[in-house]
């Protein structure tokens, strides 16, 4: 119990990725906070950018690969980075030890999208691509332009 009388929202598992709700921000348009945990060599979501977002990460422990624009840190415990509206961020675990980090949305995306794509992934054999695409669409995320030889 939370001293607002909310209750905690169960952690909603994606392959590896471990998502811990501690504030859904969609009951009041605002704020989202929630704990993610990514495992070594860990399944990530593609490169991608916010259309109504913009989003902070704050390592709690390990190492987490964290990338806005281009700008690619491994970011330790106390370290943060801030992701703008629009800007293309991604993240990784190409380290030898679990990474904690807390994330912050403004406005939230809340739990549900984590939900949605969950069902997707967990349902057996490669994620339907398109499936994941409409998803990410609907929730404002946009998936960055591919770049290399096709």
């Amino acid at each position: 119990m939370t001293l607002n009388g909310a209750t905690p929202i169960e952690p909603i598992n994606i392959g590896q990725l471990s998502i811990q709700y501690l504030i859904d921000g969609t009951a009041t348009g605002g704020m989202g906070v929630f704990e993610l945990t990514v495992g070594p060599g860990s399944q990530v979501p593609p490169p991608h950018s916010h259309t109504r977002n913009e989003e902070c990460v704050y390592v709690l422990e390990g190492m987490l690969r964290y990338s806005v624009d281009g700008v690619v840190r491994d970011l330790v415990p106390g370290e943060w980075m801030f992701t703008p509206r629009g800007s293309v961020h991604h993240f990784s675990n190409p380290h030898n030890d679990t990474a904690r980090a807390l994330i912050v949305l403004t406005p939230d995306i809340g739990a549900q999208y984590f939900r949605d794509v969950g069902a997707i992934v967990s349902a057996g054999g490669p994620p339907d691509r398109a499936k994941l695409m409409d998803v990410m669409s609907r929730y404002g995320l946009v998936p960055a332009a591919r770049s290399g030889p096709p």
